[in-house]
């Protein structure tokens, strides 16, 4: 048997505005408004997925759960637990455990393609959605400060760190500023798509790796045994840093609200 390898590209996959016109769905639709491609109707799918399990796990909630309603309390559960009350306490942290909850469960799910069979790519990849997630922590946040001290008294506390020099003011206040209101949603942002591009980048090399040993180098062959073992071997591991980016992510956004409720504990 003869194979033919091609070398991967991300061209027309993770960079907006680089996408192959011939790889999109309802571009013709309102003048292209809503035209999907790839990775936009992988999102979609693991959205609808995510939400038709809990749908379905919660639809008749029992007292005494069981199957697959046991399950997602299971999984409730731990976002409850050891995210949202660990970090905000039991009162904050089940006031603000749908915002937190939602984004841990999304970013599970759109993470879990990278090592699925036929989808073979993260959604978190791209920069459209880790920047979206970034920006809903990022109104929570600032609302949650708000909505505590006032818009006024949150600024300044946010700002202004008491017992310091006046002089000092006038450096330390811009670098709060951009430390605060700039830097937590593009760290959000880059933290997660940097990890699943690069998990994903060495999962395409090391297949790739696999098929050009085997098809394309036959006295390597043998090789191509050891690169698939390291290709599965990597597939395990890229699911803990999947579990791991929804955790992180989950886990920083209520360090940000945490941070706001008590700004004026500097």
């Amino acid at each position: 048997m003869k194979g033919e390898f091609h070398s991967p590209s991300l061209e027309h996959e993770f960079f907006p505005g680089q996408v192959n016109p011939d790889s999109l769905w309802f571009d013709e639709f309102l003048g292209g408004a809503f035209a999907l491609d790839r990775l936009m109707l992988i999102r979609i799918l693991m959205i609808l997925v995510v939400t038709a399990f809990f749908f379905f796990a919660m639809r008749k909630p029992k007292l005494i759960p069981s199957g697959v309603q046991n399950f997602a309390e299971l999984a409730l559960d731990f976002v409850r637990i050891h995210i949202a009350e660990d970090i905000l306490g039991k009162k904050e942290g089940r006031r603000f455990l749908p915002i937190i909850a939602a984004i841990f469960f999304t970013v599970l799910a759109v993470n879990l393609p990278t090592i699925i069979p036929f989808l073979n790519i993260s959604p978190s990849a791209r920069i459209g959605l880790p920047l979206v997630l970034a920006l809903v922590a990022y109104v929570a946040f600032i609302y949650a400060g708000v909505k505590r001290h006032g818009f006024g008294k949150f600024v300044k506390s946010s700002l202004i760190i008491p017992g310091l020099p006046t002089f000092l003011h006038f450096l330390v206040a811009p670098i709060e500023f951009f430390s605060t209101f700039v830097l937590r949603p593009l760290t959000l942002t880059i933290r997660l798509m940097a990890n699943m591009l690069a998990g994903h980048l060495i999962l395409v090399m090391l297949f790739s790796a696999t098929n050009f040993f085997f098809w394309q180098l036959n006295g390597w062959t043998l090789l191509a045994g050891g690169t698939i073992l390291f290709a599965i071997a990597f597939s395990f591991f890229e699911l803990m840093v999947i579990f791991l980016q929804a955790y992180i992510f989950a886990l920083l956004a209520a360090v940000y609200i945490e941070l706001s409720l008590h700004a004026d504990d500097h």
